[in-house]
């Protein structure tokens, strides 16, 4: 018996041992995987992430700059699917880790609704390079870790579920399921006239239902699958009925049953050599807005990308098995650096920041352990670089119902936030309600950081506040008044 026991024991040990210098390096089977599986969730990992190639460029493209200029749709989408592919890759090949890479959607609709109302998209850029080069900085001296941990988590599972009831707000009214009234009150409403009108508003509805039963059903790719079949019946709707775009060539409502930005109409080859146009299309010279613009909107960059990444992180870790109690797991000041390069990228090919996304839960459900699963997902990335045609019969309306969704999921946090105490409710209230009702995520992220800080100080809790947070906290201040400090200061 006890040599049978030693007979299995060895067998074990050989059956464990790195199957050559790819499995060492990844440690493939140190941590119970093999390349079959690791394939295998690459795959999966990107089935669920590829709707970004066309919902970035969707939400990108929407912003229209202080210049009056917008991004070209088929350059956005190739370099979403370029920059994605590369940092899937690189952060794989560095961290060893199986979390998929892409623009992140906090940033990109802080990008799209706040920002470029006051620069150009190319200085916009540049703010997302300068918030890259910082975020490596603090990653590389270990202050990022120390920042994130002197923030309340309750603040940071806020600044997650109001970014969600933003991006699903955006999503409704880009679908013209939520309409302006014209009117001092209400001053939104459903539809038109109380009812829902079009018939791209009604494909919307439709999308948002299907895709809804395939997220709730834990289909794998079921956002994809809800953004393709959408835009097949569209493109079928559209053949039959003619609708056309909802705008004329002035920019005016010409024709209030028609498409929103996007008329999914078929013509041309379905690939084609990908627009790299964009890739270092970044201006410097951000001499237009004052110093104390330029400074907290950056800081809004840096601190959205912050707590993002981080808390995804932590919870792709987890969900492998690779953190310990603390939430550490392996090469993560490596895996925080290259996150902090994933800015810069994605500054640099103007798609916006790149950080890690939570999609790869999927992959990782599926086996995925190391990062030789990202480079499978890398690599399907760049594939999808030169089928980017495609995602431009993707109407507005379809691609909505993803935001509403993926809005939905973020809004999901709200149950991880204990409520019960008041000086917790108010700053994490304000910090969801004002994003969306300002269309700004900047704002909301600063009233509840201010009224964290106010009502725990005036209450008798000074002690618990780090300082850390008083520096935030006065820093926001200074963002709210920037006006007048700016017109005093003369920048």
């Amino acid at each position: 018996m006890a040599e049978a026991s030693q007979e299995t024991t060895k067998q074990a040990a050989v059956a464990a041992e790195p199957k050559g210098a790819l499995d060492r390096f990844f440690h493939i089977t140190e941590r119970g995987s093999t390349f079959g599986t690791e394939i295998r969730g690459g795959l999966v990992t990107f089935v669920t992430m590829a709707y970004i190639v066309i919902l970035n460029p969707i939400i990108l493209t929407s912003g229209v700059d202080v210049e009056g200029n917008s991004l070209s749709f088929p350059a956005v989408s190739a370099v979403t699917a370029l920059t994605a592919g590369v940092m899937t890759i690189l952060f794989g090949l560095v961290s060893r880790l199986p979390f998929g890479f892409a623009a992140g959607l906090g940033i990109n609709a802080f990008l799209a609704f706040s920002v470029v109302g006051q620069v150009t998209w190319p200085e916009a850029m540049a703010l997302v390079v300068i918030n890259g080069v910082l975020i490596v900085l603090l990653a590389a001296t270990g202050l990022r870790r120390m920042i994130f941990d002197a923030v309340p988590v309750e603040l940071k599972l806020a600044i997650t579920v109001g970014i969600g009831l933003f991006i699903a707000f955006i999503g409704f009214v880009n679908s013209g399921f939520v309409t302006a009234t014209g009117q001092g009150s209400p001053p939104v409403g459903l539809g038109v006239n109380g009812s829902v009108f079009t018939v791209p508003t009604l494909i919307f509805a439709i999308t948002l239902v299907l895709t809804g039963v395939l997220v709730a059903a834990k289909v794998k790719g079921g956002l994809l699958i809800g953004l393709v079949t959408g835009t097949v019946i569209s493109v079928i709707v559209e053949a039959i009925a003619q609708l056309g775009p909802r705008t004329g060539a002035d920019g005016e409502i010409a024709n209030p049953g028609g498409w929103g930005l996007t008329v999914p109409e078929l013509g041309g080859a379905p690939f084609g050599v990908p627009d790299l146009s964009l890739v270092g299309a970044v201006s410097f010279d951000l001499g237009r807005v004052g110093v104390v613009t330029v400074v907290m909107l950056v800081f809004t960059l840096l601190f959205t990308n912050f707590f993002d990444a981080m808390g995804t992180m932590t919870g792709l870790s987890r969900e492998a098995g690779l953190a310990d109690a603390q939430g550490n797991f392996p090469r993560l000041k490596s895996a925080l650096v290259v996150e902090g390069v994933g800015a810069i990228a994605g500054g640099m090919t103007s798609s916006s920041s790149n950080t890690v996304f939570i999609e790869s839960g999927a992959g990782i459900g599926e086996g995925a352990r190391t990062g030789f699963a990202n480079v499978i997902t890398g690599l399907m990335f760049l594939l999808a670089m030169f089928f980017t045609p495609l995602t431009q019969i993707v109407p507005t309306e379809v691609a909505a119902a993803a935001l509403v969704i993926v809005g939905a999921l973020m809004m999901a946090q709200i149950k991880n936030i204990d409520l019960s105490d008041f000086r917790v409710l108010l700053p994490v209230f304000l910090t969801v309600a004002v994003m969306p009702m300002t269309y700004s995520i900047a704002n909301g992220i600063g009233a509840g950081f201010v009224a964290w800080v106010l009502i725990h100080a005036l209450s008798g809790r000074a002690r618990s506040i780090h300082w850390l947070l008083w520096v935030v906290a006065a820093g926001f201040v200074v963002f709210f008044a920037r006006g007048p400090i700016e017109a005093f200061l003369g920048v």
